[in-house]
């Protein structure tokens, strides 16, 4: 019996290392592809899926310890649309992330974006290695930016200008991919791309309030929500102030369109139960800047 407890106690020693540089990301592949139903395009699909599920989970993203707890929920959902030719597919990317609220078993959305310029060149089995340093092909600079954002974004709610050091590193994928024809890479691809979203998240000129906004939001409002629901939305309130600080300056902003499709609903919810005279305050400056989801936002007119 002695023997079999050193045993196991060594078998334990021997994992910890591995326990303690467990990857970051729990993420969730879906791949569909009603206008695509070929035998051999189905089967490269499942492939694909696999593909993808392992390498956004098995790959270490941060040099940062998390246990399977702490790793960052999220979604790819693909949608191909077009066959191109063999192996050659167009498609959309629905992004999504989810960050846990302190003391509760809520999951708040902090990520949520469809990416229409999806191209993608894969062949059975093949594999994805990534390297910060070199653009390989589109999936994996796709891939690996996205893993960037959502993490950066994890991080910034957590401390202020956390993701500092992720966004820098999505953005160095944009710098790689520039020269490689795909679309959503360049400046003059439009101001709705993955070239514009990390170019404005480092802007510290204009954008610097909008990221001050996701800490508060989070950690100082939503992290004391169980305990002091009244602080928790005056911090909230405080962070929407400063979300539109960033909309006075930069009213048409692809960065605030995508804090409120993360956010728009959850919102409405805080302040649902919220006394008259707040709803009414969040009210008029949700309308002002984000008349888009005037609809969710009707619970909270105080008639």
């Amino acid at each position: 019996m002695f023997k079999k407890v050193i045993l196991h106690i060594s078998i334990v020693l021997l994992l910890l290392p591995a326990l303690s540089k467990a990857q970051e990301l729990n993420c969730t592949v879906d791949i569909v592809s009603p206008q695509i139903q070929d035998a051999a395009a189905q089967l490269l699909f499942k492939n694909l899926k696999d593909a993808i599920t392992q390498f956004m989970n098995n790959t270490k993203w941060t040099n940062d310890n998390f246990t399977n707890q702490e790793k960052i929920e999220c979604t790819l959902y693909f949608n191909m649309t077009a066959e191109n030719a063999a192996n050659d597919f167009n498609a959309t990317l629905q992004v999504q992330a989810r960050r846990p609220v302190y003391k509760s078993a809520y999951n708040s959305a902090m990520f949520n974006y469809q990416d229409n310029n999806i191209h993608i060149l894969y062949q059975l089995n093949q594999p994805i290695i990534f390297n910060i340093n070199t653009y390989s092909d589109n999936l994996t600079a796709l891939l690996s930016y996205y893993a960037y954002i959502i993490i950066g974004n994890d991080y910034d709610s957590f401390s202020l200008n956390g993701g500092t050091k992720y966004f820098l590193n999505a953005q160095t994928i944009v710098t790689n991919a520039q020269n490689s024809g795909e679309k959503g890479w360049n400046p003059l691809d439009g101001d709705q791309t993955r070239y514009s979203l990390v170019t404005n998240t480092l802007d510290e000129t204009y954008y610097a309030p909008l990221r001050k906004a996701m800490y508060e939001y989070h950690r100082l409002g939503l992290d004391i929500m169980y305990t002091t629901p009244e602080k928790g939305r005056a911090e909230i309130m405080d962070a929407l102030t400063l979300v539109q600080q960033v909309y006075n300056d930069k009213p048409a902003n692809f960065n605030i369109s995508l804090f409120f499709n993360a956010k728009a609903t959850e919102i409405a919810n805080i302040f649902s139960e919220a006394p008259n005279e707040e709803k009414s305050k969040v009210y008029t400056l949700l309308s002002a800047i984000d008349p888009t989801d005037g609809d969710k936002y009707t619970k909270l007119k105080v008639e």
